[in-house]
């Protein structure tokens, strides 16, 4: 396992460096690390460390969105009102009902299976859109029109509203009646999360400001709470549950609240932790990628995939329809959103159920991955100077 470690480490770095110095996202050069090290190419990888893989990207995607927290300025989210809620379920609609209308024709798959399928695309990848979001509000740009924190909060929402969609067509397959309860527990847990985030953010603020401990032992002691909250939500087995990761992120909300010098203090150690968690986020994701597999499904995916980001686009349109100073903004940042992260983690989980789409979903997941974080993330950096206001 050291060996892959450091594979992962001096060959992703050296990728990423390599893409950046050619104007690319230094992602790119990640994710093409992962698939040559990975099981389908080069095969250098140990085994142990792919079998974690999943934890793996689970602890960077909670790195990067306590970063967000402690650096999130919810003023500027306010301001924007309905908006802000349509983001969170309007794009992600419409890319669902893309997919349900484009796939059976493309792929051959029935109405469900392009349900199931839609769900896996309509996923954002926090671990793209968030450190970007972060930059944005770290800079100043865009923050006093909210498009950071806007495009933050929809990333968020959006993950958990696709997940519960996912798990009910899921169901479905498997016989079950849709249940309103799941459909109930969106906006439930959404709200759970707000609550328990901005209580332990709260808490800890307090403990802070009496006991006084290096800012390391700060940052261990919200790994540690935020690692519990994530096994809570887990190991919930009722109908009603909470979003974790929205709750870990109000955690970094709620501190900053009432201890903002200390936020931005751990801020900066977040933002070194993510110098690592991202290359085993990138490379790791790309190891999953079966190129050969890519190769059978072809032009079809790829028409499908373009179809639904342009269901999305209209979408964004929708959401922004009576603001139009801020519709082509929201536009251009949230249009090519990277998609398929978490859901494509739950499918990999469902994949053992035995399904006939099975392999078509997991496969235009994973090209959904690959071709629109890098497209999603050069889209960002190049346009952000031009589309927003500093201030």
């Amino acid at each position: 396992m050291l060996l892959s470690i450091s594979l992962i480490l001096i060959v992703g770095m050296s990728m990423g460096w390599l893409c950046q110095k050619c104007r690319l996202p230094s992602l790119l050069g990640m994710l093409a690390t992962g698939m040559l090290l990975g099981p389908y190419v080069l095969n250098l990888l140990d085994g142990s460390i792919l079998d974690i893989s999943p934890e793996l990207r689970k602890i960077a995607l909670i790195i990067i969105l306590t970063r967000a927290g402690l650096g999130l300025d919810t003023s500027g989210l306010k301001k924007l009102g309905r908006p802000a809620v349509l983001m969170c379920f309007v794009p992600a609609s419409f890319e669902l009902m893309g997919v349900l209308f484009l796939a059976p024709k493309f792929m051959g798959l029935t109405v469900l299976e392009a349900a199931i399928l839609g769900a896996v695309m309509a996923a954002v990848s926090p671990a793209v859109v968030v450190p970007r979001m972060v930059r944005l509000m770290d800079e100043g740009y865009g923050v006093k029109q909210g498009i950071p924190q806007l495009i933050l909060a929809g990333a968020s929402v959006d993950d958990v509203y696709v997940i519960v969609l996912f798990s009910t067509f899921v169901g479905m397959m498997q016989g079950e009646s849709a249940s309103l309860l799941s459909f109930v527990n969106i906006p439930v847990s959404i709200l759970l999360g707000m609550a328990v985030g901005l209580a332990v953010g709260s808490l800890l603020a307090y403990f802070f400001a009496k006991v006084h401990i290096r800012d390391t032992a700060k940052v261990l002691i919200i790994l540690s709470i935020s690692f519990l909250l994530v096994a809570a939500e887990d190991a919930l087995t009722t109908a009603i549950t909470f979003s974790a990761l929205i709750a870990i992120m109000f955690i970094g909300i709620g501190l900053q609240k009432k201890r903002e010098v200390v936020a931005k203090r751990l801020s900066v150690k977040y933002g070194k932790l993510w110098v690592a968690a991202e290359v085993f986020l990138f490379v790791l994701v790309g190891a999953t990628v079966n190129i050969g597999y890519l190769g059978k499904v072809g032009a079809k995916a790829l028409l499908l995939i373009v179809g639904a980001l342009v269901f999305r686009m209209l979408g964004v349109l929708c959401a922004f329809w009576h603001k139009p100073e801020q519709k082509g903004t929201a536009f251009r940042h949230d249009g090519v959103h990277p998609q398929g992260n978490r859901a494509g983690c739950h499918w990999r989980h469902s994949a053992a159920l035995g399904f006939a789409c099975g392999d078509t979903v997991l496969t235009v997941a994973v090209l959904a991955i690959v071709l629109t974080a890098p497209l999603g993330a050069f889209a960002m950096d190049l346009s952000y100077k031009k589309l927003l206001k500093k201030g």
